[in-house]
């Protein structure tokens, strides 16, 4: 089966965890991460563009705050496929809008998928074979069908995904249908879960029929689909606030997840570049000019080659510099840089640090 996917971008979102590099005005999806030159932007459209018809059938959404900036990134994005947001309305939102414009231009057996723009893929070959088969499932069967990454450890900053009964098999892969979702556990939920080998993590991915999931948003979530549906995009700020799965994942029947293994990591604050570029015969990872005297396990990054980061005796850190902001955390704290961001907002002597 040969049917084309239509590829969507998710690129509204701000990246506040990757403060100070990430601010309003270059929010994380368009910094690059890994130490190459394209951002995760980009590597998002460089991956799906392969995948698909080109760039004429790969489609982005955002806010209007950055859209200027996406289209400087992806220049050769049509104009036509760019949905820009008056107000971010989370995922629920974008996911019916697009897939009415999908809808509307290719018809409600288009094969759609949701990607966001701020993960990092290891292996091209393996994520393609998987979005092939995703995409094989989706055409087939009325299915909305999610990736679920193999769980590396017993993480409790991921939602999982319980995998029932076999349905058969696509490119090799398996394909399950969904027992249940399941939000961020504490630590002894995520080791019971890893033990069974049933559970998934939750990858945000998703690839389906429009009009499968139009139907199925009718049924969930009408008060998002409908207004879109009679009055257009100008409703959009009047939209209920919620993300795709709780709006509709965790209550469609039409659940159905592919475990996969292509080496994946969704980039959710500073420690993930240790993640991704760490290695045994380095003590920190260093993206900055660094002298360091007896400092182990820190993370270093310096937008500016010319400033140099000079340490002595640390351990365990995350190092930032960046314009004129400098922010120095302790590796397990940083998911508390949200905390320090609602303090810069209330002061306005620090408004050009957002």
């Amino acid at each position: 089966m040969n049917t084309l996917l239509f590829p969507v971008i998710l690129a509204g979102g701000k990246g506040e965890r990757f403060w100070p590099l990430s601010r309003k005005d270059r929010p994380k999806q368009f910094l690059s991460l890994d130490g190459s030159s394209r951002s995760l932007l980009q590597a998002t459209a460089d991956r799906l563009i392969e995948l698909g018809g080109g760039w004429d059938s790969l489609w982005v959404i955002t806010s209007s705050q950055i859209a200027e900036g996406v289209r400087q990134q992806l220049p050769d994005l049509p104009v036509e496929n760019l949905l820009i947001e008056s107000e971010g309305r989370d995922t629920a939102a974008a996911v019916a809008w697009t897939s009415l414009e999908i809808k509307q231009r290719y018809g409600e057996d288009a094969v759609i998928g949701f990607f966001p723009a701020d993960h990092w893929i290891a292996d091209q070959e393996a994520f393609a074979n998987t979005l092939s088969a995703a995409t094989q499932l989706a055409a087939s069967t009325a299915a909305i069908v999610t990736l679920g990454i193999k769980p590396t450890f017993p993480s409790t900053g991921y939602g999982y995904i319980e995998q029932g009964e076999k349905i058969g098999s696509f490119n090799e892969l398996p394909a399950y249908h969904v027992n249940r979702f399941t939000e961020k556990p504490n630590r002894e939920t995520a080791e019971t879960f890893l033990s069974t080998g049933r559970f998934s993590w939750n990858s945000g991915m998703f690839v389906f029929r429009a009009g499968v999931v139009l139907k199925e948003l009718h049924t969930h979530a009408p008060e998002i689909i409908e207004p879109l549906e009679q009055h257009g995009p100008d409703i959009y700020p009047q939209l209920p606030k919620k993300s795709i799965d709780y709006a509709l994942m965790e209550k469609t029947t039409l659940a159905y997840v592919l475990p996969v293994d292509f080496g994946w990591d969704d980039l959710g604050d500073w420690n993930a570049i240790e993640r991704l570029l760490k290695t045994e015969e380095t003590p920190n990872v260093e993206l900055a000019t660094h002298i360091g005297l007896d400092t182990q396990g820190a993370i270093i990054y310096a937008s500016n080659p010319q400033d140099v980061v000079v340490t002595i005796g640390l351990e365990d850190v995350v190092i930032v510099r960046d314009r004129n902001v400098t922010l120095v955390v302790k590796k397990e704290r940083t998911q508390e840089i949200k905390q320090i961001l609602k303090i810069l907002q209330s002061d306005s002597r620090f408004s050009d640090l957002l």
